[in-house]
């Protein structure tokens, strides 16, 4: 592997030469801009803003920008003649425990590797030393024109170097943590406990980026003249979380089974009630009221199917709803009883008339026969 600096590691009196290499490499495809009407590359130039003319690399210098915007002109050799005793050396200022370190101080990691044979006894001395103590050295050195803070720790039979952002270059988490007060249950992370025993540990060096070999087929696939057909997610409804603990019990289940392990249905597996429902069948459970599981054709519809058909009268409007049939009824009776009445006194008229018809007639005979 190309170094890409060399200098020494300082401890206490004792300075160890070494070779620094970078330990991680990039395996992400890059892509390059192009004109979309010709397919043309698209390149940055570097011009300057006075003349216009176009720069080489050996004609450009640095400046600092100041906050007015104007530039102040700092040389390299300006830079070099600085007092930074770090410029060629890694200088170890204490041992910490490793529980120390704030991950989210990881930066750049670097091998740091014997330069010479005599640089192999200080280096395993260190490496060693290291070990026994269990502990990894806090440093500071300086890259790339900056001083900066790293920190040491074996790997394998190699000192390793993972660069670490400055204390004062880490943000403060305010103002990022949720504000909604949240009640979180015993069952609830009993669930979550029982999801992280299943998931377990992994083999990192099983894990890929499946991204990256997706792209690559496509670029394979594009420069054959073939088209890809576009992969349909695998579970399209994944993000739709209904009920937490149904799909933590879902998660349960689905990790075990990735596993080849055997699973209980429902919530047996996690201590809850057996042969519960999937979360994505039944993830909230429905009350339906009688009035309207008789309008659907419930129990009660089946009941009045199985019934005999009833007369024709009862299928007047009216004659299955409420109070209705009873007050129809009730004016029936009433108009019924009302009819003999009006025909009694129809008949008393009739007779009242023929009997003065009668009584006239014999009046006009007697008249008649005394004349």
């Amino acid at each position: 592997m190309r170094s890409i600096w060399n200098g020494a590691i300082s401890f206490g009196l004792v300075s160890i030469p070494i070779k620094l290499v970078n330990a991680t490499e990039n395996h992400s495809i890059s892509f390059r801009q192009v004109h979309l009407a010709d397919g043309g590359r698209i390149r940055y130039r570097k011009v300057c803003e006075i003349d216009g003319e176009e720069l080489t690399a050996a004609e450009i210098g640095k400046a600092y920008e100041d906050a007015d915007g104007s530039l102040i002109p700092i040389s390299d050799e300006e830079l070099g003649s600085l007092p930074l005793p770090t410029a060629k050396t890694i200088e170890i200022v204490a041992f910490v425990p490793a529980t120390s370190i704030d991950p989210l101080q990881m930066d750049a990691a670097y091998y740091l590797s014997a330069n010479g044979v005599p640089a192999a006894k200080p280096y395993t001395l260190l490496r060693e030393a290291l070990k026994r103590s269990r502990k990894v050295a806090v440093a500071k050195y300086a890259l790339r024109g900056r001083e900066r803070l790293g920190m040491l720790r074996v790997v394998d039979d190699v000192i390793a170097m993972h660069g670490l952002l400055w204390p004062d270059e880490i943000r403060s988490p305010e103002g990022a943590a949720s504000k909604v007060d949240v009640t979180v249950r015993d069952a609830e992370l009993d669930l979550a406990d029982a999801l992280m025993d299943t998931l377990g540990e992994v083999d990192m060096d099983s894990l890929h980026d499946d991204y990256r070999e997706a792209v690559e087929e496509l670029v394979a696939a594009k420069a054959e003249g073939r088209t890809l057909e576009p992969e349909q997610p695998a579970d399209a409804g994944r993000g739709k979380v209904i009920d937490l603990v149904a799909a933590l019990e879902k998660s349960v289940r689905e990790a075990k089974e990735a596993r080849g392990e055997a699973t209980a249905n429902g919530r047996a597996e996690a201590g809850g009630e057996p042969g519960a429902p999937e979360a994505e069948k039944s993830p909230m459970a429905e009350v339906t009221s009688l009035a309207d599981r008789k309008k659907s054709g419930g129990t009660g519809a089946r009941k009045k199917a199985a019934a005999p058909p009833k007369k024709a009268a009862a299928k007047k409007p009216g004659a299955a709803t409420g109070r209705a049939p009873a007050k129809k009824a009730a004016s029936r009776s009433t108009s019924t009883a009302k009819k003999p009445a009006a025909t009694k006194s129809a008949a008393k008229k009739t007779t009242a008339k023929s009997g003065a018809k009668s009584a006239s007639k014999s009046t006009t005979s007697r008249k008649r026969t005394s004349a």
